[in-house]
């Protein structure tokens, strides 16, 4: 605060002593000290004081900016949802008006599909002649022989064989 050296702490000591005498001058001291420490703690907390009000200031200036940036997001999200909903609805206009076109199309090709057997499909579809399987039945008794063949320690697996000797596996 002061720039005070040494020097002329010692005179005002010395001027003290002499003004003050030797049995009055430690209680003025202390309470020098006293007054002096009080004071730097009022000086300490203004300046905490005004820190604290300079920073809460601070904050509600951010606030407010943050609350700003909020509307305008929550505005222009609103905004682009009502866009896309009025085009979705566009969308589902334009799928009805050409859904009944392409029904009327598609009902004779369903009937042709219908009639025609899978393989035929498969067939048309791959461009190989695909040609169905005959049914092919197992006997009760062809089971039991398997099973019992299954169950034979280092036994191949089982082979069933078809009633129906013209099919094959």
């Amino acid at each position: 605060m002061f720039d005070i050296g040494f020097s002329e702490m010692l005179v005002i000591g010395v001027i003290a002593l002499v003004v003050l005498g030797p049995e009055k001058l430690p209680k003025v001291a202390r309470m020098a000290g006293h007054l002096l420490g009080r004071m730097q703690r009022y000086v300490n907390g203004v300046k905490a004081d005004i820190s604290r009000e300079m920073e809460l200031e601070e904050l509600r200036k951010l606030q407010q900016e943050m609350q700003t940036a909020a509307q305008s997001i929550e505005s222009s999200v609103n905004h682009e949802l009502a866009s896309v909903e009025s085009g979705a609805g566009k969308i589902g206009a334009e799928i009805e008006t050409l859904k009944e076109p392409i029904a009327a199309e598609l009902t004779p090709l369903d009937n042709t599909l219908a009639a025609q057997p899978a393989s035929a499909l498969i067939g048309q579809a791959t461009g190989v002649e695909v040609t169905p399987a005959t049914s092919s039945t197992t006997t009760p008794q062809q089971l039991e022989l398997a099973l019992e063949e299954s169950i034979k320690p280092n036994a191949p697996p089982p082979r069933l064989i078809p009633t129906n000797p013209s099919a094959t596996l």
